[in-house]
């Protein structure tokens, strides 16, 4: 009986060993942590696109509105000084 405890023992405190060296004897590897960084922005205007090509489409509705209003008011005047153009 004091062989079988003893060859108990002995199993255990080799097996605790064993599982307490399972992943050998030497330093952990320790990585850098990988950091993702962003690309700096690129330089760009303080004015956005979009406002930009509101502005010209703004800027075309004006002029083509102004240049509706010039054609009518020369068939008034012609209208208004009895002049006819034959085109």
């Amino acid at each position: 009986m004091r062989f079988t405890k003893t060859l108990a023992a002995a199993t255990a405190i080799a097996v605790t060993a064993v599982a307490a060296n399972a992943g050998g004897l030497a330093d952990e590897i320790v990585e850098a942590p990988v950091v993702a960084t962003e690309p700096a922005p690129a330089a760009t205007s303080s004015v956005s696109p979009t406002y930009i090509v509101l502005g010209v489409l703004a800027a075309l509705l004006i002029a083509a509105a102004v240049n509706a209003d010039d054609d009518d008011d020369d068939d008034e005047e012609e209208v208004m000084n009895g002049d006819t153009m034959m085109f």
